[in-house]
């Protein structure tokens, strides 16, 4: 209704978001067109803070890859409040990590391939049988990334060395920055919800959805990890709480490689690099 734009119009006075054309998008959602591609965090994180105001969760999307994404001159009717109640039920009694394994997360490595897990993605070097001799090979993949984990953890040089090749994975100019940006506005303040909205390569059943919405829940309860944009294969996220090193950073970069089967470095170097950045970047693609 026009009394829902004229709301958010009233909401936006002030911000970067003021002035920008606003309109009614699919499935109860509302549009903001006009986004600055090279302010769209400014823009999010303003639509963010007016979460209590609005009553709705932002998020980046695009029409680079289609037309559907427009402002209609009617609102369209998003899902019932007890079948969005209803996805969030199974959502949270889902099992994510179940669903979001990386494809390699059980190899077993033997003792021809041991060198190229430690060389890694990001063109590091590492002498694999004096890091990790303590492991037997062949062994499982994890195993063995976990001993040179805590191998680099425990030298400071080496984890700086390591860590200035692979800490752009969480900064923002690592992002996918598309010519078109528009702000949705989803007919719901709560994050487990939302997720019945986002458009990701990696959910495209109802199963995957529901994991996925678990999963922004889980993050957003852990980390602070509030999703900010999602371009179809990929899906950017903004870190309140960054993990220790260790045990933490271990386990969300596990998660992280679970979700973002494209995310081109080891699960090893993705733990080195979670502590250093507020940026969390998920790629997914065919």
């Amino acid at each position: 209704m026009r009394n829902d734009l004229d709301q958010i119009e009233a909401a936006f006075v002030g911000t970067p978001l003021a002035g920008l054309p606003i309109g009614h998008g699919p499935s109860g959602t509302v549009i903001v067109a006009g986004i600055d591609p090279h302010r769209l965090h400014e823009a999010w994180r303003a639509a963010d803070a007016l979460v209590p105001v609005t009553g709705r969760r932002p998020v980046l999307v695009t029409d680079d890859f289609g037309d559907t994404l427009t402002i209609r001159p009617e609102p369209q009717p998003g899902p019932s409040e007890s079948a969005l109640r209803a996805f969030a039920e199974k959502a949270e009694s889902s099992e994510p990590w179940l669903v979001y394994r990386h494809y390699m997360q059980d190899d077993v490595v033997d003792e021809d391939e041991a060198e190229y897990y430690a060389r890694g993605l990001a063109g590091i070097d590492l002498d694999v049988r004096a890091m990790v001799s303590d492991v037997a090979l062949p062994a499982p993949r994890q195993a063995l990334e976990r001993a040179l984990y805590d191998r680099v953890l425990a030298d400071a040089d080496l984890h700086a060395r390591v860590l200035g090749r692979v800490r752009f994975v969480t900064q923002t100019a690592y992002w996918y920055t598309p010519a078109s940006v528009l702000l949705m506005l989803l007919p719901t303040s709560d994050v487990r919800s939302s997720g019945y909205w986002v458009d990701f390569y990696g959910a495209l059943t109802l199963e995957y959805r529901q994991a996925l919405a678990e999963v922004l829940a889980q993050w957003r309860d852990r980390w602070d990890a509030r999703l900010v944009a999602s371009w179809g294969t990929m899906l950017q996220f903004q870190v309140g709480r960054r993990p220790t090193p260790g045990d933490e950073a271990w386990i969300a970069a596990g998660q992280l490689k679970g979700l973002a089967s494209n995310l081109d470095l080891r699960r090893w170097e993705v733990a080195v690099a979670l502590p250093a950045g507020d940026a969390w970047f998920v790629h997914n693609r065919p």
